[in-house]
């Protein structure tokens, strides 16, 4: 069996990187291993999530640096998935996180666009399967 492991999200500092994917947006550390040349193997993810989590990468070029929250162009890059769509947003409204928008419906879900603490776009996103039904429709992450 594959899966995707990890997706990577350039951040400017690592501190303050775990700062808001822990403390805001609830992930886990789930590593945070110093390697050589002050470079840090960072991986947060959603509680629970089973296989994909995100790598915390900091910028060490002038390129990398110039791709730090927009790394997609302006798109979503990335998609929260949550069994409980209302609980999360107030929540991650309460913490701080800035919403493009108020929650709409989809044929596909409930969902929101967020930023990240640098301006990535994220989705929140409760699957309709999970609306209509209340059970998870996928893993989270």
């Amino acid at each position: 069996m594959s899966y995707l492991g990890l997706v990577t999200v350039v951040v400017r500092d690592y501190d303050e990187a775990i700062a808001f994917y822990v403390d805001v947006l609830g992930f886990e550390l789930r590593e945070d291993t110093r390697l050589d040349d002050g470079k840090r193997w960072v991986v947060v993810a959603p509680p629970g999530a089973r296989e994909t989590a995100v790598l915390l990468a900091r910028a060490v070029s002038d390129g990398q640096e110039a791709r730090i929250g927009d790394q997609t162009g302006g798109r979503v890059g990335w998609f929260l998935n949550t069994e409980a769509f209302e609980r999360d947003y107030a929540r991650l409204q309460a913490a701080g996180v800035v919403f493009e928008e108020t929650p709409r419906y989809e044929p596909y879900g409930t969902v929101a666009v967020f930023q990240d603490l640098y301006g990535n776009r994220w989705d929140l996103i409760q699957p309709v399967c999970d609306r209509a039904s209340g059970q998870t429709g996928g893993t989270t992450g």
